[in-house]
């Protein structure tokens, strides 16, 4: 293991034999476990692999916030679910998210879970008010805005994690540095696309290290390939590229397992998929769209790379970290 300031110690990207795997649910992932006086926050809760997210937390006891962008369909998305709350977040407008954030913090709650689940992806070319392309705004930049805005109810849970979903369309790309936003380069959408779900397993690398000594610790997450509406931009002959679909019960497991289990105790900053830890994927090949591969790929969870995206993305969103 490579040591980071203090007693930080980089957690190894190696499976560790959970007991799950693939197939398994989310509520198969919580089963028997009681988060009663737990608090969560689920980003897009109310829809495909958030909504069981937010299931799976309720049922076993927890209190989940839904925050969502259209919060009258999202209501009733989870109308008969127990203990879940619904408000208003847009994740590309950055008043959205510090008004969001004054809301929660007002209640004085400890938050112990934070699951960055929407997002984007392969839209046409949209910026936001910034000037920003649209899916490096809304994935990476506006959970990492709204994290550090939460920061005071996450410490105050003492033993919180959060957990950003990331995706195998790491393979696209990783982070341009020079050129996030495409103002030099011609978009492409899956180049976009894989530079901002790169950049949400890279948050989890950085926020590990700094939230480890206040009991925060961070994952970032595969959880498989769904049929969702985060498809709606794709045409028929890309959404038959390749691969095996999995329920939105099996596409919520490892977010959940990622957020709860004992098993994860003392670790933190890995990129997971199918309940375990995923490996490190050195002999990947930039290819065509549809190339499989199982694992994480080194520019995803780079620590140098995580310090250089963290202090880009302070300065793009002005939101300054004080951990």
């Amino acid at each position: 293991m490579t040591t980071m300031n203090n007693a930080y110690t980089m957690t190894p990207q190696t499976p560790i034999s959970s007991g799950f795997g693939a197939q398994s649910t989310a509520r198969e992932v919580l089963a028997g476990m009681d988060l009663t006086g737990k608090v969560a926050i689920v980003t897009g809760g109310h829809s495909g692999i958030g909504l069981e997210t937010t299931r799976a937390l309720s049922a076993a006891g927890a209190t989940v916030i839904v925050a969502a962008r259209s919060p009258e369909q999202a209501r009733s998305a989870v109308a008969g679910i127990a203990g879940v709350e619904v408000d208003a977040l847009d994740l590309i407008d950055p008043a959205s998210i510090d008004a969001f954030a004054r809301r929660f913090l007002a209640t004085g709650r400890p938050l112990h879970i934070l699951i960055a689940n929407a997002g984007i992806m392969a839209p046409p070319l949209t910026r936001d008010v910034r000037g920003y392309e649209s899916q490096f705004a809304t994935n990476h930049l506006g959970h990492f805005q709204l994290t550090v805005r939460l920061w005071p109810a996450l410490a105050q849970a003492g033993d919180a994690r959060v957990v950003s979903l990331s995706s195998a369309g790491i393979r696209f790309g990783g982070v341009d540095f020079e050129d996030p936003s495409f103002e030099q380069r011609e978009y492409e959408k899956w180049t976009a696309y894989g530079q901002s779900k790169s950049a949400n397993a890279l948050f989890a690398v950085g926020l590990d290290k700094r939230g480890y000594a206040h009991g925060v610790r961070a994952f970032s997450v595969h959880p498989g390939r769904i049929e969702t509406e985060l498809a709606r931009y794709l045409s028929d002959q890309e959404r038959a590229v390749g691969g095996v679909y999995k329920t939105t019960e099996q596409g919520a497991a490892t977010s959940v397992w990622c957020a709860t289990s004992p098993q994860l105790a003392g670790k933190g900053g890995v990129y997971c998929m199918d309940c375990d830890i995923a490996e490190l994927v050195l002999d990947f090949k930039m290819g065509e769209m549809g190339q499989q591969y199982t694992g994480v790929l080194p520019w995803a969870v780079d620590p140098e790379m995580a310090e250089r995206l963290w202090m880009m993305s302070e300065e793009m969103t002005g939101v300054k970290f004080h951990g």
